[in-house]
């Protein structure tokens, strides 16, 4: 499905549908969410070393790569609306550049610190004995906790800042409607994983990582379709809404 919206976008890149709220955003969202759903194969199957330490951090990074793209689209609306205003000092901020840059710098800051994590206690495969009686579960130790719980409070840190400046402008007028959909997104992926701290931590083995794996899972398409098939509808079965001048009377 998420190939499938990568390949609409592309076949309608120069359509003011996509070109709103930077297209380029845009398709990195769409290809953080293809890799954070991809990187649920690395839970899957008998844990060692290597998968071990691929697994967290690489949905790590995707997913704050996918957050900070959120974020980056959340500030670009507030800009957008605050640039209209005759005279504004926001003008000057209205650019490409800065929902760029604000992108890079907020997923940097979780490479970082996964690359510190990995450097200093890197998670491991080991063998618990103790769990069940009689039975030997080999699963992944997360080596540094404070690592582990850094990185997620760091993505759920993002979310919250996006879920509160799309809620703050959700009431803008419909050509920055982008602001609601991106409000619908933040709530369900704020509710999945609040919703998977206490089930991740009361339950071991096998089933810890189900956990995990349906959290991913419902995050991703709670991002992607609430962000992402409003703009498909329009494209594939309303076309005479993706004109320049339909997007300029709905101000």
């Amino acid at each position: 499905m998420t190939l499938f919206i990568l390949g609409i976008y592309i076949y309608y890149w120069d359509t003011p549908v996509v070109k709103a709220n930077n297209r380029t955003v845009s398709f990195i969202l769409l290809t953080s969410i293809l890799l954070s759903f991809l990187c649920v194969f690395l839970f899957l199957g008998r844990p060692v070393d290597m998968t071990c330490m691929l697994r967290q951090v690489s949905f790590g990074v995707f997913f704050s790569i996918a957050v900070s793209s959120v974020l980056a689209k959340t500030v670009t609306v507030c800009i957008a609306f605050k640039a209209t205003k005759p005279g504004s000092y926001w003008r000057k901020w209205a650019t490409i550049k800065v929902s760029n840059t604000l992108l890079l710098i907020c997923s940097s800051v979780q490479f970082m610190m996964c690359v510190i994590w990995l450097s200093l206690s890197p998670p491991y495969q080991e063998y618990d004995m103790y769990s069940l009686p009689g039975k030997i579960i080999i699963q992944c130790n997360e080596g540094s906790m404070i690592g582990f719980y850094s990185m997620l409070g760091y993505m759920g840190f993002l979310a919250a800042v996006s879920f509160l400046l799309a809620f703050m402008v959700r009431t803008l007028p419909d050509s920055f409607n982008e602001a609601k959909y991106i409000t619908f997104s933040m709530l369900v992926f704020c509710s999945v994983w609040i919703a998977m701290i206490p089930a991740y931590l009361s339950t071991r083995g096998k089933y810890m990582v189900a956990v995990e794996i349906f959290t991913i899972l419902t995050s991703n398409a709670g991002l992607l379709t609430c962000i992402f098939f409003p703009k498909c509808y329009i494209m594939l079965l309303k076309p005479e809404l993706n004109t320049r001048k339909e997007i300029c009377s709905r101000k």
